[in-house]
């Protein structure tokens, strides 16, 4: 491995535990407060699930984050949480088209998390586009000792 390919595979594992990280909290916080997400999907989705499907879709993402946290079917779970996210900030353009609006008293701009939500949904893509790159996995690793089926690499 060249010291390019060393930099690039830092940088992509740098990449994916922030991005891993990001998603994981939001999982978890299904969790703890599953109320708080039956609510969220009522408002925004107009879907009422119980206690028991947040809990498993909660922990199905915890898996996919494992899954990318070691880079284990690169393809198939970064691009999963891939398509979470962008299934996410789907939900909330509105806010894209006027980034710079303010709460009512005019002094904390409403729609921020918006705009780290694209920031967050570029980095995905790039992760997805660049994991041939991310030597730094246990997908790499088995692809580069012949270990486990290709899908699983």
């Amino acid at each position: 491995m060249t010291p390019q390919d060393r930099q690039d595979a830092a940088a992509l594992f740098v990449l994916r535990v922030g991005l891993i990280w990001f998603i994981f909290l939001w999982a978890a916080h299904k969790i703890i407060l599953p109320n708080q997400y039956r609510s969220l999907a009522r408002n925004f989705d107009g879907v009422d699930p119980s206690v028991f499907q947040v809990y498993g879709l909660a922990v199905g993402q915890i898996v996919l984050c494992v899954l990318a946290l070691v880079g284990i079917a690169r393809l198939y779970s970064y691009g999963a949480l891939l398509m979470m996210h962008a299934f996410t900030v789907s939900r909330r353009w509105e806010g894209f088209l006027d980034p710079f609006a303010l709460n009512e008293r005019g002094t904390f701009p409403i729609h921020r998390n918006q705009v780290i939500d694209l920031a967050v949904l570029a980095a995905f893509i790039a992760l997805v586009l660049l994991r041939h790159r991310d030597h730094f996995s246990l997908g790499a690793w088995l692809e580069r000792h012949g270990g486990g089926p290709r899908w699983w690499t």
